[in-house]
């Protein structure tokens, strides 16, 4: 089976090399590479110059982030957003404690970049599901996907309406959350990812373990895993316009 791993922090790996040969032999056929910052942007772009065609980058400032220079770093996604296939993780984060009015500031700014450069956009969303789906909509970006979607269902069902996509994790075995979106998400809506190296059931995930999030979206869903791998990669191939 071909996989893709829409959404992993490859630059948060010590020792990156054994992780992609796991993920190749795991027929992961390419990583969605997401930045969070200005450390994390930089050694994305690096690993994707490693192995490209293979490590596809994103760059992003995460809303843990917004509070560093935002300006500068927006600058530098600017200047290199044209060699990567999105925009992200970029979102809003209403559980922490940052400056919400910062952190839609920065967000908007990120989103009018991703539609100036046609971009898709990679979303974190915890606890402000309504003011980023709003917020996504409002500026007119047309392909995006709301990494890791939990609740509620009626954003999840306006966001679908719209063309959005939605991820599964590992997490879909366990979170209820997760697992209703991802059961009323239909399948062209769906991809698929690891959020590496987060910790499922206190165990660290690599780009490898997105055969997990397969096992577990196909058991959910009630659908053969070959079927999900092939519609899966079908979708994140047209999102991030994979040249594969």
């Amino acid at each position: 089976m071909r996989l893709i791993d829409t959404h992993a922090h490859l630059d948060e790996f010590p020792d990156i090399n054994p992780v992609v040969e796991r993920a190749r032999k795991s027929g992961v056929i390419a990583v969605i590479a997401v930045g969070t910052g200005h450390t994390s942007n930089e050694k994305t772009l690096k690993l994707s110059q490693s192995y490209r065609g293979y490590v596809f980058p994103a760059l992003g400032i995460h809303p843990w982030e917004v509070e560093s220079d935002a300006e500068a770093e927006i600058s530098l996604i600017g200047e290199n957003i044209d060699g990567c296939v999105a925009v992200g993780e970029v979102g809003l984060d209403y559980w922490i404690k940052k400056d919400r009015e910062v952190q839609k500031a920065v967000f908007r700014r990120l989103l009018e970049l991703a539609v100036k450069r046609d971009k898709p956009v990679s979303i974190h969303t915890r606890g402000a599901w309504e003011d980023a789906y709003r917020f996504v909509k409002e500026s007119g970006v047309k392909r995006a996907v709301f990494h890791w979607y939990s609740e509620p269902q009626e954003v999840l069902r306006s966001l679908l309406d719209d063309g959005y996509f939605v991820s599964a994790t590992p997490a879909t075995e366990y979170s209820k959350a997760h697992r209703e979106a991802i059961k009323n998400t239909p399948l062209d809506s769906i991809l698929l990812e690891t959020d590496s190296p987060v910790k499922y059931k206190g165990v660290e995930a690599e780009p490898a373990a997105v055969l997990k999030t397969l096992k577990f979206v196909a058991a959910l869903k009630d659908i053969p895993e070959k079927t999900i791998s092939e519609k899966t990669t079908e979708n994140a191939i047209a999102l991030f316009r994979l040249n594969l």
